[in-house]
């Protein structure tokens, strides 16, 4: 059966013809980008021409993971954060059948091959297809929850041999060596030099030469339109999946005879941001920019890396150049935002109703509200008592991430500020804390409102940009700027005012009076942090401030029509969850005595899994908040035996599909239930609770005037 029938082929090489521009660009402006890196890495970290070469391989190999990117991002309007992991199972089967069960290379090669298409069709009709109709907050977050799941499943695989694979590389069948300009290359490095160009050269004859090609045109330029057309959207969807990960597939199977199998069957987070950087510098839609600027950043890391005096710094050097890209970028990017976009990313963010008027002041739910928060008090207090110092504090530790995930709350689920970089400003209010503690032997209370207005100032800073960039586009500013600051800015390596990680943050006595060096005393330090902070946020919300930042959520321009600055609101959405976050820093340093840890690799990334499980919790209220907390170290440190895979990508993704709102809206629909129970019983009219057949029928002129109208 053909794809498209004939009158739909018509109209569909109508919108090919319209829509070249989503995958090209004239001749001379798609050069202008690359150049000018070029240009930079001249300058300032020349290299030899053998460093060259590897960077240009280096490149190639990036190329097919960024061209992943901007098609699936061109065909379901969604960054895939799983695009390198698509192709990290495949390949690791197929390193494990060469090294431990002795396949051929080809025969391994086509194994892997042929399972990555198969992965890609699964994952878009099993995963990515359930949350199609979802705002793009919750469908990105679902390629976030399977970017986990197959992590996962690839540091599971070898055991399937009985084996701990760590950096594993694979020999081609050539046997090929050469030297260039004190470099050493093989015949992996020719491999990539020539396969790499002919698969790009397939993807550009698919796209612009086939029915498939037009359908995916077809879709970049109007999703909607293009099913009107007759396209079989969703097929094209899948087939583009399949192609995503085919690519993610050569990537990682020829990045692992050249560099070695990912240390534990991870992929450093470098290799995916010069992806997203080389996929934004193309504006997510020019295929020859995307491929000459991962070539460029290839060259630009090399560079970076030979003129630094260790592969540590330079990687980390790097991730900050990639994030002032990125933000460069956007930037100067053309916006072009309609209404539509607007609303597919904002809405359902699990913000839930209040208790209805008619019912609020009612004696019954008085008491009932006092009674909950008494029983929630109670368990509070009694935890110090009833559980140990371990126990203790992780409960405590909970509550301080709780605090920042209170924060996401402010800025994303009620002003529409999507942000993956919120650890940042965690991690800098806590490096600032633990300073201001070990050389001034500051207090803690003026230490934690200190490293706050730190953190509310660089969230401010950030937040400059979004008066220009808005959606998932703010999303990869502020993952970008979370990489540069965890990996280089507030690296104790690069900077010397940084604390040492063997530097013992002590718990002076607040105020010189209040000792709280026990685990019960910086528990309840904790505890009343969180309880301070709920009562600011309530306020906030019940304010003129809250209610302008739910506005701009909802509908931007109405705002501005109202005479309201949207510039200030937004900035002030920054600076309050900068606040926040940085003052959950300097708990959380105080909680540890240390700074250690915050920044190594291990705390790369952590602003993806607060925000996670921030959407897993609710992101639209406190309650949220407080749950995401929860599931986020709850799963970790309590599941054991097969209810652990709840705290992987599996739990993300179970909660998603149950309540895309969040485990919070189900807590609240459970109360909306009860409230109509007793709005029943009681004989009162509850319309925002209460169905429409339990209200009385309207008079029949009115109906009939209904349904002429």
């Amino acid at each position: 059966m053909a794809l498209l029938a004939p009158t739909v082929l018509r109209g569909g090489d109508m919108i090919g013809n319209q829509t070249d521009k989503a995958f090209t660009s004239d001749s001379v402006s798609w050069l202008i980008p690359p150049i000018v890196l070029l240009v930079i890495q001249q300058i300032f970290w020349r290299t030899p021409y053998g460093a060259v070469l590897q960077g240009i391989i280096l490149g190639l190999v990036t190329s097919l993971v960024a061209i992943g990117i901007v098609l699936i991002y061109r065909s379901n309007r969604v960054l895939n954060f799983a695009q390198a992991e698509l192709g990290l199972l495949p390949t690791v089967l197929s390193v494990m059948l060469i090294v431990e069960s002795n396949f051929p290379y080809l025969a391994a090669f086509a194994i892997g091959l042929v399972g990555a298409a198969v992965l890609g069709v699964s994952s878009e009709f099993l995963v990515i297809r359930r949350f199609s109709r979802s705002p793009r907050l919750i469908l990105t977050v679902a390629t976030l929850g399977l970017a986990q799941v197959l992590v996962l499943c690839a540091l599971l695989m070898p055991d399937w041999w009985d084996s701990a694979v760590t950096s594993q590389r694979i020999d081609s069948p050539l046997n090929i060596q050469f030297d260039f300009d004190k470099f050493r290359f093989n015949d992996n490095h020719v491999i990539v030099m020539i396969v790499i160009p002919l698969v790009l050269m397939l993807v550009g004859y698919l796209l612009h030469r086939t029915r498939i090609g037009i359908g995916v045109r077809a879709i970049a330029e109007d999703f909607d339109r293009a099913g009107m057309l007759g396209i079989p959207v969703r097929r094209i969807q899948s087939y583009v999946w399949c192609l995503a990960a085919v690519l993610a597939f050569l990537a990682l199977f020829l990045r692992s005879s050249i560099f070695g199998l990912p240390v534990g069957g991870q992929l450093g987070v470098l290799f995916f941001l010069r992806a997203l950087t080389a996929a934004v510098v193309g504006k997510l839609t020019d295929l020859k920019t995307v491929l000459a600027t991962s070539i460029v950043l290839g060259i630009l890391q090399q560079g970076i890396v030979w003129n630094t005096d260790s592969p540590m710094r330079g990687n980390a050097l790097m991730a900050a150049v990639c994030a002032a890209i990125i933000l460069l970028a956007l930037v100067a990017r053309r916006q072009s935002y309609s209404r539509f976009d607007s609303l597919r990313e904002t809405l359902s963010m699990g913000e839930t109703r209040p208790i209805p008027p008619e019912l609020k002041q009612l004696k019954e739910i008085k008491i009932g509200k006092v009674i909950i928060v008494l029983l929630f008090a109670g368990f509070l207090f009694m935890i110090p008592q009833w559980f140990g110092i371990v126990t203790v504090l992780r409960v405590s530790s909970l509550f301080v991430y709780a605090i920042v995930m209170i924060s996401l709350v402010i800025l994303t689920g009620w002003s529409g500020q999507i942000s993956l970089g919120q650890m940042a400003f965690f991690a800098a209010g806590a490096a600032l804390a633990a300073k201001m503690i070990l050389e001034w032997n500051l207090d803690l209370i003026p230490a934690v409102l200190l490293a706050g207005a730190f953190g509310a100032t660089l969230s401010l800073l950030v937040g400059l940009p979004a008066l220009r960039i808005r959606g998932l586009f703010l999303a990869v500013t502020t993952f970008a700027f979370e990489l540069a600051m965890m990996s280089y800015f507030l690296n104790g390596r690069f900077f010397d005012w940084l604390p040492a990680n063997s530097d013992r943050v002590d718990r002076l006595p607040i105020l010189g009076r209040i000792d709280y060096t026990s685990s019960r005393g910086i528990y309840f330090v904790t505890v009343i942090s969180l309880f301070l902070t709920l009562v600011i946020v309530h306020g906030l919300r019940q304010s003129r401030t809250g209610r302008v930042l739910i506005a701009l959520r909802d509908n931007e321009q109405g705002v501005e029509a109202y005479g309201v600055s949207v510039i200030k609101a937004k900035l002030t959405a920054f600076s309050v969850a900068g606040f926040f976050a940085g003052c959950a820093g300097a708990l959380y340093v105080v909680h540890q005595q240390s700074f250690a840890g915050m920044t190594d690799s291990r705390g790369l990334g952590n602003s993806v899994r607060i925000f996670i499980a921030a959407i897993v919790g609710g992101i639209g209220s406190t309650m949220g908040a407080l749950l995401g907390s929860l599931f986020l170290f709850g799963t970790i440190w309590w599941l054991r035996g097969d209810w652990s895979i709840f705290a992987t990508g599996f739990g993300v993704l179970t909660v998603l599909l149950i309540a895309p709102g969040g485990v919070s809206s189900l807590l609240y629909q459970f109360r909306d239930w009860l409230l109509t129970q007793f709005a029943l019983k009681k004989d009162i009219k509850v319309p925002s609770l209460i169905a429409d057949d339990q209200i009385p029928d309207a008079p029949p002129d009115t109906e009939r005037g209904d349904d002429e109208s």
